[in-house]
């Protein structure tokens, strides 16, 4: 796993290698993420699976409970997927095609939260 951390967001992306171990799958990926989730709940996050071809529905469906569990929280939880259309997933997650619109998205819902919308 790949973090990036700017002033107002950290951006997480797959990496094949872990620590010796290899990342093959979105699920694998996943079980990462989660053990290493408690590092990230504080702060607005990017998953960007950009560089990730052929990625299903239901592979991005995993993340909906960290996404629900980050929302609560006060924070953005946005996906960045080329392959997957949002009418595809469940209204918990906000999933855009590019880094840019996921980073407008958390700018919005950051004002919307100063703005108690």
């Amino acid at each position: 796993m790949e973090i990036n951390q700017t002033e107002n967001h950290i951006v997480v992306r797959p990496n094949l290698e872990n620590g010796g171990k290899l990342i093959t799958t979105i699920a694998d990926f996943y079980k990462d993420f989660d053990e290493n989730y408690g590092n990230l709940k504080h702060i607005n996050l990017i998953l960007d699976f950009s560089s990730n071809k052929n990625i299903s529905a239901k592979e991005i469906s995993l993340f909906s409970d960290k996404s629900i569990e980050h929302k609560s929280n006060n924070k953005s939880f946005v996906i960045v997927c080329t392959d997957v259309k949002q009418d595809n997933l469940s209204d918990t997650l906000v999933v855009v095609p590019t880094l840019k619109e996921a980073e407008d998205v958390i700018e919005i819902e950051d004002i919307e939260r100063d703005l108690g919308i």
